[in-house]
């Protein structure tokens, strides 16, 4: 799955030249979309009703007595930020190794 999505990212950014959509911000690039797949305008409730389903499992590489390992953490995506911040705060440590978006009713 995530072989999928790093090709997605790769085909987003290599249909656009620098000069057409690729652009620069906060020290990222990104492109702006404001269409869908089928080429209509994006619905903001929709997204925000497709965001509230979206958990996350983020997999954190922490060593401990000489030992390495992975921790999985499922995170809701209204607390996701909440959950990187804490890495700033110091209140967990690790390095994220990798962060996968899965629904919960998917798992049945």
């Amino acid at each position: 799955m995530t072989e999928d999505i790093n090709k997605k990212i790769i085909k987003l950014f290599a249909k656009h030249s620098e000069d057409e959509r690729i652009k620069y911000y906060a020290g990222f690039n990104y492109v702006k979309i404001n269409k869908d797949t089928n080429g209509k305008k994006f619905n903001p409730e929709h997204l925000r009703k497709y965001a509230e389903k979206c958990h996350y499992i983020v997999r954190v590489m922490r060593e401990f007595e000489d030992e390495t390992y992975i921790y999985n953490y499922d995170v809701p995506n209204n607390e996701l930020f909440k959950f990187i911040k804490s890495f700033e705060e110091n209140t967990l440590d690790g390095t994220i190794i990798e962060i996968a978006k899965y629904f919960p009713e998917d798992l049945a």
